[in-house]
């Protein structure tokens, strides 16, 4: 079974975003773009986003959508997601890094 470690996620559904608290340590700026960056994602196109630090380290995005959730934009998340890859290059770029260099040897699995 692969690990993952849940970074943030946020639910259109429950109009909630959440912070793993392991991730406590980055700075309120990132925290903040973090929140704005995923609310308005579900915003967009419905369901929830989580951004998620796969087995090898990598930083990913995993959406999903209640079943039956007739509203969710699954090709809207796609190209959303594909968008934000582009836009938020360096921050993604630099929560990769964070994790390799500060989380990576600390969190057990």
């Amino acid at each position: 079974m692969e690990q993952e470690l849940v970074l943030c996620a946020a639910s259109a559904y429950e109009k909630k975003f959440y912070l793993n608290q392991a991730f406590s340590g980055l700075p309120q700026s990132i925290k903040d773009e973090l929140k704005i960056m995923c609310v308005l994602f579900t915003e967009d196109v419905g369901g929830i986003v989580e951004l998620i630090y796969n087995a090898d380290g990598e930083l990913e995005f995993k959406t999903s959508a209640d079943e039956g959730d007739y509203l969710y934009d699954e090709i809207g998340s796609v190209l959303k997601v594909k968008e934000l890859q582009r836009e938020k290059a360096d921050l993604l770029e630099s929560l990769q890094m964070f994790y390799h260099v500060f989380m990576e040897d600390e969190l057990c699995y």
